[in-house]
C-alpha cells in the first residue's frame, strides 16, 4: 500500500435529507454489465471498446433532457465495422441499440436501456471539398469545430443550434436541429447533399453513389418495395399531400419527414430525406456531406425595446422583409430575470413587465451590401415606436463586435438565468414549438398565461422570425404532485398549440420521449400510422431506439423522469446540458464535468453504503478527481457558470490527510529553500539521464502515491540560471515577476525567458525591474491546484504583500511571465487573502507578459527578422484572461504565417499533473498534436513553460515562449527575412 494513500471515504456523501430517491439505480445493477452480455461483446469487439462498470453506465445514463435511463452496456465504436457488428449481435439476441454522440438532445433521444453506442469519440473529422462549397464531416464533429475549418474558406454550415459548441453533426442531422438563422431553408433537410448510413440490418448506404439504388435493391428488396408503396399511397391522396406540405411551411421536427416521400423519387432518395430528423431510429449516420453557405462577415446588430409583445411581433415581418438573418424575441420576464447573468445590464431589473425586446441581425458579404441592409433597417426603425425605459437601452444598430457579443449573451442568458436560479432539486425541461409567424404575439401571450395557470415561472424567448418559441419548466420529479402538474401542463400546452394555432409541437428539438405520446394529436391518425409503417419497413425487428419517436403509451413522457438530488453548492445548479464536455481535457480518458456531477448525484440518490454507492465512490477518485486538469475552462462554456475544476479541487482537499496538509503548508513557508533545491535537482537530473530518472520516479510513485510523485519525462527542461538578469529599479516603468517555474526550469535556446523579457522591454523604451527578493514567492497555484488550503493561503498572502511593496502600492504594473501565474495572482488568490490583503490586492495592476508585449512593446519595436510560419498553443489561462488575441498579435509580428490549430485546447499538463498522470495530457492533446505534426512549422510558440513542456511531449516539437521569439525578431543586427 502507498505510504500516503488518500482517504477514499472522504468522497462518500452524507445521507440525503430526503432519503433514497425513487429513481436510484437498483442494487442489482451494482456489478455493472451482466453476463453473458459483457463477455460476448468483449469477445466480439475487444474489451477496450466495451464499458461495463457501474460508474460507466451511470455517467452515460443522463443527457440534457429531463429523462434518465441506465444502459446495460456502453460500446465505444471505432468504425462502421463495429457498428455493423453491434447491430448484427442485437438482431441475433433480440436486443435494442441506441446511438449517442454529444448527449445535448433535450428529449431523451440519446438514452437507451440496453446497448448504448458512443459514436462521438472516434467519429470526428472535416474534409473540405473543392473551395468549400461542400464539406464531408464525421458525425462526432461539433458544429463549432466544423465551422472553424470552413471559415478559412469563407463558408459556414446552415444549421446553427445554440448548442453548437457541444452538439455534433450526427445529432444535428438526426434531429434536424436548426437554430437562430436556419429556419426552414438552411436546416439539415435542405442543406445535406448526401449521407452515408448503416441500416438496422447492417447494410451500408452511400446516397452519393450512382449505384446506390441498385445496391440497395439487391440487399434490401423488401425495404425498397415498402418505401415505394408508402410513397404511392401518399401521392394518391391529394389532401394528405397538401397537409404534409403545409406542415413544413413552418419549422417542424415532430415525427418523421413524410415529405421525404414527396421529395425523393427512389428508395435511396427517400431514405436520404427520412434519415434527417429520424433521431437514430432508422440507422446510424456515419458521414454527412453538406452543401455549405457563404460566411457573411459584415455584421450589423441591434437590441430593440418595445412597449408590448404585440408591438414587437408587428415589427418581425418588417425586419424579415428587410433581409434580417435573425430576429430573436425576449419577453419582459426573460429580460428582467437575465440581470442575474454577468454582463447583462443591471438596470434591466427595472424594465416594465410588458416590455419586449427584439435582437435583430443583418449579415452581409461586403461593405456595400452592409450599407444597403443598414439603410433598409433604418427605414424600418422610422416606422416603429420604440421605448427606452432604462438608461442602458440605445435602440441602435451597431457594428462593434463587443457590443454584438453582449447582445447575444443577453439573448442566451434565458437558459442561464432561469436554469441557474431554479429551486434546488428541480428538473429543468427546455421546450420549443412553432406557430405561423403572423400569430407570434398571440402564441406568446397564451403560453405565458398557461405557464402562470399551472404554477410555472412565466417567460418566453425564441426565434421570432420563424415563429419558433422556447420556454423552460422546472419541477421536482421526485414529487408525484409535481409530476401531475407537469402532465397537466403538457396536455393543455399540446392542445393549445395544435387546436388553436395548428402549430408544431417540436420546431427544432425533435420529438423525443416527451412529445411521442402527442404525435397523433398533431399529425392525425392517417399520417401517424404511415410513420409507424415506415418504421416497420426500415426496422422490422425494432432494434433501433424504441419509444423515442413512436410510443402508443399516453403516459410515456412521464416515464424515466430524473430526480435532481441536491449536491455541493458549487455544482448544484448544473442542468446537465453537456456544453462543458468538448472543452474538458479528460473527455476521452475518464469523465467530463457533466459526468462528474451526474455521478455525484447518483451517489446522493443512493442509501448510504449501498453496493451502487460503494462502486461509484471507489471509481470516483481516479475517474473524476485525479484526472481533472483543474483548468476550469468548463466554467467558460457552462451556461450557469459552474467551475467543476474548483469542485474537484475541493475533493482533493477533502482526501488529504492531516500530515499531507502540514507538509504542504511547511513547503509554502519554506519555499525559498524548496525552490533552490528543485533547481539543483533539475540540474543534477541533466547528468543522470532520462531512463534512470523515469525508473526511479515510477518506483517512488508506487511506494508513495501516483497523485503525489511526478513521473520524470524526457521533455522536462534543464535548470534555469541561478541569477536573474540585472535590472534597475530607478527608471523602470513596470515590475517584472518571473514565475517560479521560470526560475527553476530553463528555456530552450541560448536566451532565457527572463533575459528576453528584460531585453525586449528595454529595447522598446519600457524598462522593467526584477525585485531582488522574488525567490521564495509563488502565485500559489501549486497549492491551489491540489487543494492544499493552508499552504495556498500562506503563499497567496505572501505574494500579494510582496507585490504591493514591489509596485509601490500598485503605482507600477506587475508583469508576470506565465499565463497561469498571471491568472493565479490576478484572480485565484483572492478567496484566500486576509481582509487587509484583499484591500491591497485591489490596488494591484497585474499584467500578463503577452498583454505587456502586445500593447506596450510592439508599437515601439522594429521587427528585423521573421520566421516563415508559427503554430500557437493558447493556454487555458489565456482563455480565462482573454489574452488569446494578444498572443496572436505578438506571434504575427514574428512570423509571416500564424496558425492556431482548430483543435487547440487545454494541454492538461496543469503544472505537474501531466507528470502525475501523463495519460491525461496524451489524451487531451491528441487532436491538437495531429494538426501540429501534419505539417512543418518554423516555430512552435506559447506563453507558459509547463504547457510548452506538455506540448513538447505531445508533439515531439520544441515549444518556446512567444516573448523569446519576439526578442529574436527585434534584436539589433538582424535583417528582415521570410
Amino acid at each position: 500500500m502507498p505510504l500516503l494513500e488518500p482517504k477514499p471515504e472522504a468522497l462518500r456523501p452524507g445521507p440525503h435529507p430526503g432519503g433514497p430517491a425513487p429513481d436510484r439505480v437498483p442494487d442489482a445493477q451494482a456489478g455493472g454489465t451482466p453476463e453473458p452480455l459483457r463477455s460476448e461483446l468483449a469477445a466480439l469487439l475487444g474489451a477496450d471498446k466495451v464499458l461495463t462498470g457501474i460508474s460507466d453506465l451511470v455517467r452515460y445514463a443522463s443527457d440534457a433532457s429531463p429523462y434518465r435511463f441506465v444502459p446495460q452496456v456502453v460500446v465505444v465504436a471505432e468504425d462502421i465495422d463495429d457498428v455493423s457488428a453491434v447491430l448484427s449481435y442485437a438482431h441475433g439476441r433480440g436486443r435494442e441499440v441506441v446511438f449517442r454522440a454529444a448527449g445535448t438532445s433535450l428529449n431523451g433521444q440519446a438514452q437507451g436501456e440496453d446497448i448504448l453506442v458512443d459514436v462521438r469519440r472516434h467519429w470526428a473529422g472535416v474534409e473540405v471539398i473543392g473551395d468549400g462549397e461542400r464539406a464531408r464531416i464525421g458525425p462526432g464533429t461539433t458544429v463549432v469545430r466544423a465551422n472553424a475549418t470552413l471559415a478559412r474558406y469563407g463558408r459556414v454550415l446552415g444549421p446553427d443550434p445554440a448548442s453548437a459548441i457541444a452538439c455534433t453533426i450526427g445529432g444535428v442531422v438526426a434531429n434536424n436541429a436548426s437554430g437562430m438563422t436556419a429556419g426552414t431553408t438552411r436546416n439539415s433537410y435542405r442543406t445535406v447533399a448526401s449521407l452515408t448510413f448503416v441500416l438496422p440490418s447492417g447494410t451500408v448506404v452511400d446516397t452519393a453513389d450512382p449505384l446506390a439504388d441498385d445496391l440497395l435493391a439487391h440487399a434490401e428488396p423488401a425495404l425498397c418495395a415498402g418505401l415505394l408503396e408508402i410513397k404511392g399511397e401518399i401521392e394518391a391522396d391529394a389532401a394528405l399531400v397538401a397537409r404534409i406540405r403545409a406542415k413544413y411551411e413552418i419549422k417542424n421536427t415532430n415525427g418523421y419527414r413524410l415529405d421525404a416521400f414527396l421529395d425523393g423519387a427512389t428508395p435511396v432518395e427517400i431514405l436520404r430525406g427520412l434519415m434527417v430528423g429520424s433521431e437514430g431510429t432508422f440507422g446510424f449516420i456515419s458521414e454527412v456531406v453538406f452543401d455549405t453557405l457563404p460566411l457573411d462577415r459584415k455584421v450589423s446588430t441591434a437590441l430593440l425595446f418595445f412597449p408590448s409583445l404585440p408591438a414587437a411581433a408587428a415589427a418581425v415581418p418588417l425586419f424579415n422583409e428587410a433581409g434580417a438573418i435573425a430576429v430573436e424575441v425576449m419577453d419582459g420576464n426573460t429580460l428582467r430575470a437575465s440581470v442575474s447573468v454577468q454582463g447583462v445590464p443591471a438596470d434591466w431589473a427595472g424594465l416594465p413587465k410588458s416590455t419586449t425586446a427584439l435582437l435583430v441581425e443583418f449579415r452581409a458579404p461586403d461593405e456595400a451590401a452592409q450599407e444597403r441592409f443598414e439603410a433598409a433597417a433604418a427605414g424600418v426603425l422610422e416606422r416603429l415606436e420604440l421605448v427606452a425605459p432604462v438608461a442602458s437601452v440605445t435602440n441602435e444598430f451597431t457594428r462593434d463586435p463587443k457590443a454584438i457579443g453582449g447582445y447575444w449573451k443577453a439573448r442566451k442568458a434565458f437558459v442561464t438565468a432561469v436554469g441557474g436560479s431554479r429551486p434546488s432539486g428541480t428538473t429543468l425541461i427546455t421546450e420549443d414549438f412553432a406557430v405561423p409567424p403572423s400569430r407570434l404575439a398571440e402564441a406568446c401571450e397564451a403560453l405565458l398565461e398557461l405557464q402562470t395557470r399551472h404554477g410555472f415561472d412565466a417567460a418566453v424567448a425564441g426565434h421570432a422570425a420563424h415563429g419558433n418559441l422556447h420556454f423552460l419548466l422546472a419541477f421536482d420529479a421526485g414529487r408525484p404532485e409535481d409530476v401531475e402538474r407537469y402532465a397537466a401542463f403538457m396536455n393543455d400546452f399540446c392542445r393549445l398549440t395544435v387546436e388553436r394555432f395548428d402549430g408544431s409541437l417540436k420546431a427544432e428539438h425533435a420529438t423525443g420521449r416527451n412529445i411521442a405520446p402527442f404525435l397523433e394529436l398533431e399529425w392525425g391518425a392517417q399520417a401517424t400510422e404511415l410513420m409507424w409503417r415506415t418504421k416497420q419497413v426500415i426496422d422490422p425487428d425494432g432494434v433501433l431506439a424504441p419509444r423515442i419517436v413512436l410510443d402508443r403509451d399516453p403516459k410515456a413522457h412521464l416515464r424515466g423522469l430524473k430526480t435532481i438530488p441536491q449536491v455541493e453548492p458549487i455544482a448544484d445548479p448544473c442542468i446537465e446540458c453537456g456544453f462543458c464536455e468538448p472543452t474538458c481535457p479528460s473527455e476521452d480518458l475518464t469523465t467530463t464535468p457533466r459526468q462528474r456531477i451526474v455521478l455525484r448525484r447518483e451517489m446522493m440518490r443512493q442509501p448510504s453504503g449501498s453496493p451502487v454507492q460503494d462502486g461509484l465512490v471507489a471509481a470516483y477518485g481516479y475517474d473524476a478527481v485525479d484526472t481533472c486538469a483543474g483548468d476550469s475552462t468548463c466554467k467558460l462554456a457552462c451556461p450557469v457558470g459552474i467551475d467543476t475544476g474548483a469542485f474537484m479541487k475541493d475533493f482533493r482537499h477533502a482526501r488529504h490527510t492531516l500530515r499531507e496538509e502540514k507538509v504542504a503548508a511547511f513547503t509554502a513557508r519554506n519555499f525559498k529553500a524548496v525552490e533552490a533545491s528543485a533547481r539543483l535537482a533539475v540540474a543534477a537530473a541533466d547528468k543522470i539521464g532520462d531512463r534512470l530518472l523515469t525508473t526511479v520516479t515510477q518506483a517512488a510513485r508506487k511506494a508513495v502515491r501516483p497523485d503525489l510523485v511526478p513521473e520524470w519525462l524526457p521533455e522536462i527542461p534543464g535548470a534555469a540560471a541561478r541569477e536573474m538578469p540585472r535590472t534597475a529599479r530607478v527608471g523602470a516603468v513596470a515590475v517584472y515577476y518571473p514565475a517560479c517555474v521560470n526560475r527553476i526550469f530553463g528555456t530552450p535556446g541560448d536566451v532565457s525567458l527572463a533575459t528576453a523579457m528584460v531585453a525586449v522591454s528595454a529595447r522598446a523604451g519600457r524598462p522593467v525591474w526584477i525585485p531582488d527578493d522574488v525567490a521564495g514567492t509563488c502565485c500559489a497555484t501549486i497549492w491551489h491546484s491540489k487543494g492544499y488550503e493552508e499552504g495556498n493561503a500562506v503563499m497567496a498572502n505572501r505574494i500579494v504583500e510582496a507585490a504591493w511593496g514591489w509596485t509601490a502600492g500598485g503605482r507600477l504594473p506587475l508583469v508576470v511571465d506565465a499565463s497561469s501565474c498571471t491568472l493565479g495572482i490576478a484572480k485565484e488568490v483572492v478567496p484566500y487573502l486576509t481582509d487587509d490583503n484583499r484591500e491591497l490586492h485591489k490596488e494591484l495592476n497585474i499584467v500578463d507578459s503577452i498583454v505587456w508585449a502586445a500593447e506596450e512593446l510592439l508599437p515601439r519595436l522594429t521587427v528585423r527578422r521573421t520566421v516563415g510560419s508559427a503554430v500557437l498553443h493558447p493556454t487555458c489561462s489565456m482563455e480565462h484572461l482573454g489574452d488569446v488575441g494578444q498572443l496572436r498579435a505578438v506571434a504575427e509580428a514574428c512570423a509571416d504565417e500564424v496558425v492556431v490549430p482548430d483543435d487547440a485546447g487545454c494541454c492538461a499538463f496543469a503544472g505537474d499533473r501531466g507528470m502525475l498522470h501523463k495519460e491525461l495530457t496524451e489524451s487531451a492533446t491528441r487532436k491538437e498534436a495531429a494538426e501540429v505534426t501534419a505539417r512543418h512549422f518554423d516555430a512552435h510558440l506559447s506563453a507558459n513553460r509547463m504547457c510548452e513542456v506538455g506540448m513538447d511531449h505531445a508533439t515531439g516539437r520544441g515549444y518556446r515562449s512567444v516573448i523569446v521569439e519576439l526578442e529574436r525578431a527585434t534584436r539589433p543586427g538582424a535583417t528582415r527575412s521570410s
